[in-house]
């Protein structure tokens, strides 16, 4: 057994003053990279160790099953106790654990079963086809996130307010929806904390059993607790944390709060040391894993962020090398030098998987990802997938092989029911029946079937109508039209719109026509359409494209190989080089961060934690113009490169003169913007305000065009987005 002393050792004195904290509750605010797992871990083996607490008489909550194991794990390294049933977990899990021992109290069933999302998903289109209600106006995966949003802020159906009929509708759904779990005895996630907090308000004898037992409750990621979360860990700290009751121990950053689109609440910090009384806040400041130039630079950006709890990351690593910025000329540009720059540091003996190439959006990886299969570097999309294996990017790539040939059986068996249109598994099987008997294909068995006033039929004829509407109006067009034609006919992009979280997919099939753009352009190799190929020839050769960029240079699991992912991906991770690309204002940070309250400080918050995965190198990268939606944009470079003091900078370039294709006749004509002109040519910054004679006040989201026909895109809240002639447009800076 470790003496006390022995695991207090190498613990700086800031982090010793969190671990031996009296018996009070205490917010720790723990800066990137400054030992916080060790921290909360070395606390909780502190005080068993110290006997002011048994192993069973303390909570700790985690946000993954992963983090909670790796704290069990240290724990057992520290101390010779058995770990088993110690309540240690992710917040779902102790929420689960705490309803089997108490489930008649919370009126469940002893073998209650939990709904994953796809389940629960499942059950909620059941209770609407029960009721009758129809899957257009009420889409069933918008009905689950109104449900789980409801649960997470505590509410059920009867306590939801309802504005007007349609809220009303989700109102009734919702109470039909608790009944149907509740006759089958089922809990989805959201339930699981809920139905505990309920358990625990209501029943004054549970609750003082619990509030009794755990005499210490620790918090990791405490920045990432939403309104319920933090409502259900008061209530089991109980109403006496103030006097000394029993002790909250938060462990968080507030800098690093960066799931506000999951329901994160920022602001739980602060009401954490007003209800609790919180005298002192302990930071940890000291950062062991980056150099001085680049926590500077994190520093300086995060202090633009309003109401924060105040803390500046420090290191006595010494300044290392400064952070490297690159202006590229375009996006195929910025590509070709961070491949350039991961070669040389992979010859200079920087393992690839040590290199990590971050993005704000997953779309924007489809030109990383072309540039990095040229040069054949083995890479991992970390937490996702490579563009080209992306669900809605296969899906839009069947519908573009049916096109070119209508025979092709796997790429109909992908798309004839996505998006659903009411054809069963059972008239799929008459299908495939009918194509084995009589030798054809499964379009011909289709088209066989057609009027044939069978059950199923009208769903197929349905979809051989549709592909026959889409060769009719692909014939003669261009490559990325077709591209198009395949990503809105086809009804992709209006099942995504309906998907609470489906803007990601819309903006990789909006990519999937940049790249038709690019290969059109001879971006990737001589594909020139002068020799007489015919736009089908061209289509063949794009599909055959994607086919081999999806199958090829994706690393084995455990072999070397570079990581590709977005920012949120990132938290928690760290590298020797980090490059962060596409800083441009409208990408990052994000054009949708303009008009949400309180969005611009969490694209700051994004960016802080891109900076500090870093612990060596860091290169930011930004391009003057780039191809998004199939259009040229021109790109301002984003406010967070201004926000990072000029000495800790080093320029790897002047800004470069564009370098037009004679064979590239899309950029051609619309890249000449000169950068010593952007000044005059872009009078808003993007997310500036302004104000316009008729549609009012609204705020700029991008530009596009050039200097002689430059438009602007404008959000005006209720008016929508309007695309505007500069030179017409008479904005007023507000």
């Amino acid at each position: 057994m470790q003496t006390q002393s022995s695991i207090l050792t190498g613990l700086n004195n800031k982090q010793l003053e969190a671990v031996t904290l009296p018996h009070q509750s205490a917010l720790i605010l723990a800066g990137a990279g400054s030992g916080k797992t060790r921290v909360l871990t070395t606390r909780i083996a502190w005080l068993i160790q110290t006997e002011q607490v048994s192993p069973m008489g303390l909570m700790a909550v985690t946000f993954t099953n992963k983090a909670a194991k790796e704290m069990l794990t240290r724990l057992t390294a520290m101390l010779p106790i058995n770990t088993r049933g110690m309540w240690v977990g992710t917040f779902h899990g102790l929420c689960n654990r705490l309803l089997r021992a108490h489930y008649r109290e919370a009126a469940l069933p002893s073998t209650f079963q939990i709904l994953d999302s796809a389940d629960q998903l499942s059950a909620i289109k059941r209770v609407m086809k029960a009721m009758n209600v129809d899957n257009e106006k009420f889409v069933p995966k918008q009905v689950q996130g109104y449900i789980n949003g409801c649960k997470e802020e505590g509410l059920r159906a009867h306590t939801v307010e309802a504005y007007d009929a349609h809220t009303q509708k989700l109102r009734e759904i919702f109470e039909e929806y608790d009944k149907q779990c509740q006759r089958e005895g089922v809990a989805d996630f959201a339930e699981l904390l809920l139905r505990c907090y309920e358990l625990l308000e209501r029943d004054a004898h549970i609750r003082e059993h619990y509030q009794n037992r755990f005499k210490y409750i620790l918090v990791d990621e405490f920045q990432d607790t939403n309104r319920l979360q933090y409502l259900w860990l008061k209530l089991l700290a109980g109403q006496g944390a103030n006097q000394g009751h029993n002790c909250m121990f938060a462990v968080g950053d507030d800098d690093q709060s960066i799931y506000g689109f999951r329901g994160a609440r920022v602001g739980n910090m602060r009401d954490f040391e007003t209800d609790f009384n919180v005298q002192n806040i302990v930071k940890l400041e000291e950062n062991y894993r980056s150099h001085s130039n680049i926590l500077d630079a994190a520093n300086a950006i995060i202090s633009h962020n309003k109401n924060r709890l105040g803390k500046n990351l420090w290191t006595s690593a010494g300044a290392g090398e400064p952070v490297r910025v690159y202006e590229a000329y375009n996006d195929t540009d910025e590509a070709s030098f961070i491949v350039d720059e991961i070669k040389m540091l992979y010859a200079e003996g920087t393992a690839l998987g040590d290199m990590a190439l971050l993005y704000r959006s997953n779309a924007q990886s489809r030109i990383l990802e072309h540039a990095l299969f040229s040069a054949n570097l083995p890479y991992r999309v970390y937490g996702g997938l490579r563009f080209f294996e992306r669900a809605e990017i296969k899906h839009a790539l069947a519908y573009m092989r049916l096109i070119a040939n209508a025979n092709d059986d796997t790429a109909l068996l992908r798309v004839i029911n996505f998006p659903a249109r009411g054809i069963g598994a059972r008239s799929l099987e008459q299908l495939q029946e009918g194509a084995l008997q009589n030798g054809c294909s499964l379009w011909q068995a289709a088209t066989n079937k057609v009027g044939n006033g069978k059950a199923g039929g009208k769903g197929i004829e349905g979809f051989v109508a549709l592909i026959r509407e889409m060769i009719d109006q692909a014939y003669g067009i261009s490559l990325p039209e077709v591209a198009e034609l395949a990503t809105t006919i086809s009804g992709l992009k209006t099942h995504y719109k309906a998907e609470k979280e489906g803007e990601d997919r819309i903006a990789n099939l909006e990519e999937l026509v940049t790249a038709a753009v690019a290969f059109s352009n001879q971006d990737f190799g001589n594909h020139n359409n002068v020799d007489g190929e015919s736009s089908q020839d061209l289509m063949t050769q794009f599909l055959s494209h994607a086919s081999l960029e999806a199958g090829e240079h994706q690393a084995d699991v455990g072999s070397e190989a570079l990581q590709l992912m977005t920012v949120h991906a990132a938290k928690g991770l760290e590298f020797k080089a980090v490059f962060i690309s596409g800083l441009e204002e409208g990408l990052c940070p994000h054009e949708q961060s303009f008009s949400e309250n309180g969005g611009l400080e969490e694209e700051r918050r994004l960016m802080y934690v891109a900076v500090t995965r870093a612990r060596q190198r860091l290169y930011l990268s930004h391009a003057q113009s780039r191809m998004l939606h199939g259009q040229v944009r021109y790109g301002i470079p984003s406010r967070f490169l201004d926000e990072i003091p000029e000495k800790l900078l080093k320029r790897l370039n002047s800004r470069p003169v564009p370098k037009p294709s004679v064979n590239n006749a899309f950029i051609t004509n619309t890249v000449h913007t000169q950068a010593q002109s952007k000044a005059s040519t872009y009078p808003f910054k993007i997310g500036q305000g302004v104000r316009h004679s008729k549609f009012g006040d609204g705020v700029v989201v991008s530009y596009e065009g050039n200097t002689e026909n430059l438009v602007v895109k404008i959000n005006f809240g209720r008016q929508g987005l309007k695309t505007l002639a500069m030179e017409y447009a008479k904005l007023e800076k507000i």
